[in-house]
Order: C-alpha cells, then structure tokens, then sequence
C-alpha cells in the first residue's frame, strides 16, 4: 500500500489536530503531523486558512453519510429513522475520542468574519438542515422546514452538552424531544 500524498496527509492531519486541539493549532504541528514541507501546505492550501476550510468541507461528507446510513439501516418508519439519529450521536458524544462539534467549535473560534472556514460550517449546518427538512418532507410532516430547524437545534444542544456531561445521555434526552417535533 503507499503513502498518501503531501495534500491527503495534510488533510488528515489537520482533521486530527483541530479536532483535538481547536482550529488555532499551530501549523508546524499540522506540518509535523503530516511529515511535509510548508511548501506543500502553500501549493495545496494557500495557507492554514485554506487548510482548514477545506478539512471541514471534507469531513461533512463523512457526517451526512453517517447520520443518512443510521437513517436507511432504521427503516421507513419516520419515528425510528429520526430516533436512530439520536441513538447514533449518543454514541458519539458518549465515545472517549468525543471533543465536540468541531463546526461549532471552528465558528466560535475564528474571529475573522471573512475566514474561508465560515462559509463550510455554514454548508454543513445547511446540509444538515436540508436532510432533516427533506425526511420529514417525505413522510408528509405539515412544518418540514419549522421541524428541521428544531430537530438542529437539538441535535447542535446534544453536541455542546455533551462537551461537559456525557453521562448524563443528552440524546437520549433529546431523543425524546425530536419524537414531539416528528408529531407536530
């Protein structure tokens, strides 16, 4: 098997570091992780800014397939599709590895309003939405785009709760909140 390139090693190791340590690490961290030269960063990227617009742009795909497979391995059923979604960020919030969304966590961390990475959590927070409108679209919801905006709200309440207490289940408890939303 080889190696992947200079770009696809930066990717990974930038998705790894600013998962962990925030989008303010260092980018001889993210050179050092990924074992490239900063050339390599400056003609893939343009720079850190680039960098990690991009490793959020590319993890989204990832997300949505996730929340979108949990969803279709439920069934038809609106109610157990929205509750599998719930059931799935249970996992992931109560996991070691969890440190929070990192889309909010870049949003919040990045003062410059014309950082290229505002425009992908934007992306995702709409994708998110859509995906959401569109279920409940299909199972004939009266309110889709009303639902969607609730069912992120609690989905982005469960992430950031989840940052200080994991034991106390946030989706599980929002879980049961979405099934007031899926009623309306």
């Amino acid at each position: 098997m080889s190696r992947p390139g200079p770009r696809e090693r930066l990717l990974e190791a930038a998705g790894d570091l600013t998962y962990e340590q925030g989008v303010h690490v260092g980018v001889d961290a993210i050179l050092k992780r990924a074992d490239v030269a900063r050339r390599s960063l400056y003609q893939h990227f343009g720079g850190k800014e680039g960098l990690i617009a991009e490793t959020l742009r590319q993890k989204h795909a990832g997300v949505a397939a996730r929340y979108r497979q949990v969803m279709d391995d439920a069934g038809d059923d609106l109610r157990e599709r929205i509750r599998a979604v719930f059931d799935e960020l249970d996992k992931i919030t109560t996991a070691d590895s969890f440190h929070g969304c990192r889309y909010t966590a870049a949003e919040l961390a990045l003062t410059d309003p014309d950082h290229p990475a505002h425009a992908e959590v934007r992306a995702y927070k709409d994708g998110m939405h859509q995906m959401f409108a569109d279920e409940l679209r299909r199972h004939g919801h009266p309110a889709p785009e009303r639902g969607a905006d609730q069912l992120l709200v609690l989905v982005d309440g469960v992430l950031a709760h989840a940052v200080t207490r994991p034991e106390a289940h946030p989706a599980l408890a929002a879980r049961e909140l979405a099934e007031l939303v899926i009623r309306a």
